[in-house]
């Protein structure tokens, strides 16, 4: 009776672990930092993590709080770590080993200052001729969010001796400074400021990207998917779905450009875009299945309209 008692006892704590590991991967914990291609990407997650039964919460962090919170297992998941940009930024967690790569969800990517044609047509092609133009630019260069990686670059280059002493790095966001860039443009007033693709400013305006930061931004990039500390393995079927979550420039950028440009929300964006690209989520589940253990693609069309 008494090993029966201890086997029934243990049997119990077993299925008790079990419960708790199963309701700590019923909640997917995102980072979005507010980059409307990362916010574009993470509430795709989101919709396809819905339908598969999983309750999904997302934060809007800094991306220096998104690494420490990953690292302390405040988040699970990251949709957005632009390499070689935020080499600097993730470099530390990797080598201690707080935060895993997953995959490479991106790739063709491009981040750096950025003109109008119109100013690069007059001389303004790098980093260098900069400070030619400073009085046209007021000595300002326009950036997105503080604390960024890239903006702290541009901040480093404006220190006495580099090649952006003198200038400001004007902080606000990338929606305030794209609408820095709007009020401009079609004055064709002089104006740098970071750029990026995937985007819709790439068909919005009519831009060129500056040389010479290429020891920071690099040349072509890509983005990962990173998530805490063995993330994938504790939550293997949410791990499966992020190894295969891959997307392409178009995809954002039409995505993108109907949050920027047509005024939608995300969650209205995303799953028209979806409707129209039914066939995008079918390798997404290869070897999904939805939280109680169902086939998960016929169950996610089903739940999306596709």
């Amino acid at each position: 009776m008494k090993a029966k008692f201890l086997g029934g006892v243990t049997a119990s704590v077993i299925a008790l672990n079990a419960a708790a590991a199963f309701a700590d991967c019923g909640t997917v914990r995102f980072s979005d930092v507010g980059w409307t291609d990362i916010t574009a990407t993470t509430e795709t997650a989101k919709e396809v993590l819905t339908a598969l039964g999983y309750k999904v919460n997302v934060d809007v962090l800094g991306v220096p709080v998104t690494f420490s919170s990953l690292a302390s297992n405040d988040i699970d998941v990251f949709l957005g770590n632009w390499m070689p940009a935020q080499q600097a930024a993730i470099g530390p967690y990797l080598d201690k080993g707080t935060i895993d790569v997953v995959t490479t969800n991106l790739t063709g990517t491009n981040y750096t200052l950025a003109v109008p044609t119109y100013l690069y047509d007059k001389g303004l092609h790098s980093y260098a001729d900069i400070p030619k133009f400073a009085d046209e630019l007021d000595h300002k260069i326009y950036g997105i969010e503080p604390g960024n990686e890239g903006n702290g670059y541009l901040m480093d280059l404006t220190e006495k001796g580099k090649v952006l002493e003198g200038f400001q790095i004007v902080e606000s966001s990338e929606q305030g400074m794209l609408a820095q860039v709007g009020r401009l443009y079609p004055k064709k007033k002089a104006v740098v400021f970071l750029g990026w693709a995937p985007h819709p400013m790439n068909s919005t305006y009519d831009i060129k990207y500056l040389t010479g930061g290429e020891d920071f931004f690099g040349g072509e990039g890509t983005v990962q998917t990173v998530t805490r500390k063995g993330y994938a393995t504790e939550c293997p079927n949410v791990g499966k779905l992020l190894k295969n979550m891959t997307f392409t420039l178009p995809m954002e950028n039409e995505i993108m450009g109907a949050i920027l440009n047509d005024g939608k929300d995300p969650d209205e964006a995303v799953p028209a875009w979806l409707k129209a690209h039914p066939d995008v989520v079918t390798p997404w589940l290869d070897g999904v299945t939805t939280i109680d253990g169902k086939e998960g693609l016929p169950v996610v069309k089903d739940a999306l309209g596709l």
